[in-house]
């Protein structure tokens, strides 16, 4: 967000069409979700001239909000004390173009924007605190709401702050604004008088009570459940046209609800479940400035694709510097590639590479296992229980090996799972509820995982594969074991302990690396994957562990069992007790 005084009258919405152009031809670099969301407001702006398109670009509208943030003053740095104005950047223009310009041609919301919510991720020191201060301003003042509720909702005050404080350093700062809006600056809350219009701090979940036309959501990935951001969606209802804003960096827990949305805006973004994009009826906008997949994240390139602002309100210089130091630092990876480069990433001390596990999904390959299993038909496979818990998740995996003696990218193992649970697991966690609701969860009635699922789905899988093995631990279900080797099940005890597990641990994280074992993508599994950290010995052998309760691992050890006895021959310290 640069600066500069006088600053004469800016056409925003043909700079918006410019940056959407820069984009997509590549003049811009930008990861492929911005270049997607580009080439849709390309494409959008032609079909609007259709009857049947449902909404029209307004360029007043798209304007309006931007001509009101460049009025507003800096709060801190250099430009906050020559008293320097903000100057909104191309990248923060084609934001708020598109929120805001984007309205609904006809019907009873005829006129009223068409996005509810824009969902912004973008790393660390890119301006978004002041964009989030200007529009929380605008919507407070400008947006001919009446009785406008205007709420900076975090999870800690401190960060709710971080959006209220310069919104009301900006109001005191501009004595103009102050008088013509009639804002009244108090110790928590900006009040207008004239139509009881207030803008104040949230911390938590507020409960029930408010009617938002605004709420804002700064580091949205710090929220272990959508509570606080739920109550305000609910409390829109009587609003016209109200605006949620969740602004964020990247962040490490993958059970989140934040990064549970950013994978829902990523498939609505690529058409997955319909064609052509977005539904035209998703009030969603959002925008993620990162790398892709493919991008050296240790290139100078890699800093520019993922940060708009580079040379403006983050240096060059600084962002190289603290890629030099995680380059040089293994430990220090992990916080840049999350605030510096929007990348998620695992738990920081992370035994294994999630951007790795990621790049071994298989389009081919469904994530739901009922959808999956019926392809390897006949094939030799492992299976491998992990069942420590008996009111959270009991772990069945399937380890279907390559078809010649070793794995190659074209022939690797298949790695597929169940995760089975009771119903009141998944009343008391936010992320289950998600996953059940795409039919990712076996879920039983309940208190406890029901054990008879299991052994059906483990009769089942006899039926279809070929398994060589059942491998489990004998300290859990021996009831279930015994049923399973009556039932000439291939049993095969495999105890927990550093021999039996450190080299099959050590093995995935190779295969991982080198693509030789594939997966369908799973979200449950890519979270319990990032889970894992290592005990590791004076010998350098591993252990999986899992950093604190709440964090499962229950599939990644099974699934470590399961490498064990594929690699394993009898002598190897696996006790065999099957038939």
């Amino acid at each position: 967000m640069a600066s500069a005084p006088g600053a004469p009258a800016r056409d925003h919405a043909a700079i918006a069409r410019q940056y959407a152009g820069d984009v997509v031809s590549g003049k811009i670099p930008a990861g492929k979700y911005i270049r997607r969301q580009c080439e849709r407001f390309i494409t959008e702006l032609v079909r609007s001239a259709d009857d049947d398109f449902p909404f029209r670009f307004d360029e007043v509208r798209a304007s309006r909000p931007c001509q009101f943030i460049e009025r507003l003053p800096h709060t801190k740095g250099p430009w906050a004390r020559q008293k320097k104005r903000l100057v909104l950047e191309p990248w923060q223009i084609w934001n708020i173009a598109c929120v805001f310009g984007w309205v609904h041609k006809a019907g009873p919301q005829k006129d009223t924007r068409r996005f509810r919510r824009w969902m912004l991720v973008v790393p660390r020191k890119n301006g978004k605190s002041a964009i989030a201060s200007g529009i929380a301003l605008y919507m407070l003042c400008a947006d001919n709401e009446f009785g406008a509720e205007v709420y900076s909702g975090a999870t800690n005050e401190k960060q709710a702050w971080e959006v209220f404080r310069p919104a009301r350093l900006m109001v005191q700062k501009l004595k103009r604004l102050k008088e013509r809006y009639n804002i009244e600056v108090l110790a928590k809350q900006l009040h207008r008088p004239d139509d009881g219009s207030r803008m104040e701090t949230i911390i938590g979940d507020p409960g029930d009570g408010q009617s938002p036309s605004c709420s804002i959501h700064d580091e949205y990935h710090e929220h272990v459940d959508d509570a606080q951001v739920d109550t305000m969606i609910t409390g829109m209802g009587a609003r016209d046209q109200p605006l949620q804003l969740l602004i964020t960096t990247a962040g490490e827990n993958l059970a989140g609800p934040c990064y549970a949305m950013i994978l829902e805006q990523r498939e609505r973004l690529a058409g997955i479940g319909h064609n052509g994009g977005p539904p035209l009826d998703d009030d969603t906008f959002f925008a993620e400035y990162s790398i892709d997949e493919e991008d050296d994240w240790k290139s100078e390139a890699a800093l520019r694709k993922a940060n708009p602002c580079i040379g403006v309100s983050v240096g060059l210089e600084y962002l190289l510097a603290r890629q030099r130091d995680a380059i040089a630092t293994p430990r220090k990876r992990g916080i840049f590639k999350t605030k510096h480069l929007n990348l998620w990433v695992a738990a920081k001390a992370a035994y294994f590479d999630i951007e790795a596990w990621r790049r071994c999904a298989d389009d081919a390959i469904p994530v739901r296992f009922a959808d999956a299993i019926e392809q390897f038909r006949g094939r030799r496979a492992v299976l491998s229980l992990d069942l420590a818990s008996k009111v959270d998740i009991a772990a069945l995996e399937v380890l279907i090996l390559p078809e010649g003696d070793r794995p190659t990218k074209a022939d690797p193992y298949i790695r597929l799972g169940r995760y089975f649970l009771p119903s009141k697991a998944v009343e008391d966690v936010s992320a289950y509820q998600g996953w059940d609701a795409q039919g990712l969860l076996d879920v039983s009635e309940g208190n406890i995982t029901d054990y008879e699922e299991i052994e059906i789905a483990i009769g089942e899988l006899r039926e279809i594969l070929d398994v060589a093995h059942v491998a489990y631990d004998p300290a859990q279900a021996t009831m279930l074991v015994t049923r399973l080797m009556k039932s000439g099940a291939p049993v095969l005890e495999v105890r927990p302990t550093v021999v039996n597990f450190s080299d099959p641990m050590k093995q995935l994280d190779a295969w991982t690396k080198a693509e030789l074992i594939r997966h369908a993508g799973c979200p449950v599994m890519e979270w319990e994957m990032s889970n894992v950290v290592a005990q590791q010995d004076a010998k350098d052998n591993v252990y999986p562990r899992k950093p604190r309760n709440e964090a499962k691992i229950d599939n990644p050890v099974a699934l470590i069992a399961a490498i064990g006895a594929a690699l394993a021959t009898h002598d190897d310290g696996f006790e065999y007790t099957g038939m």
